[in-house]
């Protein structure tokens, strides 16, 4: 490579690095408050057909006096198509999309912003609206570890989604996939340290050998936190207790049937801060979109009870 050739590349590395906005930092809280996020995941239900397409850009916020109270006055007022009053109600999505309390902000920070923010939350997911891989599952459930989130398939489409924390360093959440088996309303982590009990809600168990399940709990906003259990908030988690089945099994407890199907997805990509939900470009910001495997049988057994499934689903075949 000529000196002139790597001077032209550098150059524009720099530019591109400098174009990229750098987004507002800050705290959501140092946990999801769990009310606030089951008024914003549970607040609109529209058919997913009539859900539109949601881009997304930067958005500075300004003052011509540089004043941090009037540029968020300013973006309040814009967000609310004039009225400011109703942009202060649609931070919570904003909020919720940056991990930022606006009203913690100053001038000149950045903000990813969608182009509707009164949608159903799908419109917002980081899942494809539609699954063909799984169109002939009557529940699909996924994980995904790179973005920290969690969907809900029926036939393929699109259910619900939200966000969980799976397994900190040394404690992984083991990707794969699984089935969900038993389940309980309330139960004691066996994780608890001596003299408290650390009581989880709504638990249900996809890695009987090993006690993984996904439950109710205190959830941080960074990076994953659990012991290898999947942490969601209190909604979530009585929604997919009831609406997803579990194993059936007979006297002698043999499993003559499985529970809903479970993924796991994104071994090696869990994130080491908080999840990057954006992937940003010089223009606009891109969802950082879930790729799901061709078919949910490509994702490999996680247990021996779906080695054994899947050895009767060939013989059938």
């Amino acid at each position: 490579m000529t000196r002139s050739v790597f001077r032209l590349l550098l150059s524009l590395t720099l530019v591109a690095a400098l174009a990229a906005p750098t987004l507002a930092q800050g705290s959501y809280g140092r946990t999801y408050d769990q009310d606030d996020l089951e008024a914003l995941l549970y607040s609109r239900s529209s058919d997913l057909n009539d859900i539109p397409e949601v881009t997304y850009r930067y958005h500075v916020l300004s003052d011509p006096e540089n004043n941090s109270v009037w540029a968020r006055h300013r973006f309040y007022k814009e967000i609310g198509d004039g009225d400011v009053r109703r942009g202060r109600d649609l931070l919570p999505l904003i909020e919720f999309i940056n991990y930022v309390r606006v009203q913690e902000l100053s001038a000149g920070d950045t903000l990813i912003v969608p182009s509707r923010v009164d949608l159903d939350m799908r419109a917002y997911a980081p899942f494809p609206r539609v699954y063909e891989g799984g169109g002939a599952l009557d529940k699909l459930f996924i994980i995904d570890k790179k973005v920290q989130a969690w969907a809900a398939y029926e036939y393929g489409r699109l259910q619900r989604w939200g966000v969980v924390n799976t397994g900190a360093p040394g404690s992984r959440t083991p990707g794969g996939r699984y089935n969900f088996n038993w389940q309980t309303p309330e139960r004691i982590s066996s994780e608890s340290p001596e003299g408290e009990e650390w009581l989880m809600r709504w638990v249900f168990n996809f890695h009987r050998t090993r006690g993984f399940h996904i439950h109710q709990y205190t959830m941080p906003t960074g990076a994953p936190a659990s012991h290898g259990c999947v942490r969601l908030i209190a909604a979530d988690a009585r929604w997919i207790y009831e609406w997803a089945d579990g194993w059936t099994r007979d006297a002698n407890e043999n499993v003559t049937k499985q529970g809903t199907m479970v993924l796991v997805l994104g071994d090696g990509e869990e994130p080491d801060g908080r999840p990057q939900r954006f992937i940003r470009a010089m223009s606009h910001p891109r969802p950082n979109m879930v790729e799901l495997p061709a078919s949910p049988w490509d994702v490999p057994p996680g247990t021996d009870q779906q080695v054994h499934f899947d050895r009767l689903r060939a013989q059938r075949s």
